[in-house]
């Protein structure tokens, strides 16, 4: 959860370089945007119509998603059962929560690149899971296979909160709250809160700490970047 976990994914680029045209036509592209500055679109921060829907949003990452566990040496790669387990764990857990679905994907992605086996980190906080979740329950770290329960526990843990911390369904509360409205810069900001636990509205890269460009990297997953180099 405080912690980006990067992937060396070069050597593997050539796989998913070109996207679905359907994808393209959309506006969903490998590219990224280094942004800076409050998350608006005065600030260059892509807008709502911008973002992918889940489905396409879902397609663009599902290469990764297949071969993430083997890349970062994490253990097997996901089953086909793993994927459909995980892909409906988002869908059931935006269900359950009122997250969107997509923005539950664009978090996991960010944290874990959708491996199942992902290990557990601690950085002052232990962050078990898909979502590195702040001290969750569900992890499947050393597990093959890893049971639906504990995809969805991984999920949900993320999204609705642990008795330890918040998830994206309170942190988004709280940037609702401050915008007065369910606007991209409350996505944006409580991905920050996410992921640095404070937020600078004003300046979402400040990381206090933490990943300078975590907010930014969620706005380019939204678009569609997957694999291009970053620029932040």
């Amino acid at each position: 959860m405080f912690k980006n976990i990067v992937l060396a994914l070069a050597a593997f680029a050539s796989f998913v370089s070109t996207a679905p045209l359907e994808l393209e036509q959309r506006g969903l592209a490998d590219v990224y945007h280094k942004y800076t500055g409050d998350g608006s679109a005065a600030a260059g921060w892509p807008v709502t119509e911008d973002w992918g829907e889940f489905e396409g949003l879902w397609s663009r990452n599902l290469p990764l998603i297949k071969q993430s566990c083997g890349w970062n040496n994490w253990g097997a790669d996901n089953s086909d059962d793993e994927i459909r387990n995980l892909k409906s764990a988002i869908t059931q857990v935006a269900s359950e929560t009122g997250v969107k679905a997509r923005f539950i994907l664009l978090i996991m992605m960010q944290e874990s690149k959708g491996c199942v086996r992902v290990p557990t980190t601690a950085n002052g906080v232990r962050n078990p899971g898909l979502m590195q979740s702040h001290n969750g329950s569900g992890s499947c770290a050393g597990v093959n296979p890893c049971p639906k329960s504990q995809i969805v526990q991984m999920i949900r843990d993320g999204t609705a909160g642990t008795a330890s911390g918040d998830g994206l369904k309170q942190l988004l509360a709280k940037t609702v709250a401050h915008y007065g409205s369910r606007q991209p810069r409350a996505y944006y900001a409580a991905a920050r809160l996410y992921n640095s636990g404070s937020v600078d509205y004003a300046h979402l890269e400040n990381g206090f700490g933490s990943v300078a460009c975590y907010a930014s990297d969620i706005a380019n997953r939204a678009t569609g970047w997957t694999l291009a180099a970053s620029s932040c």
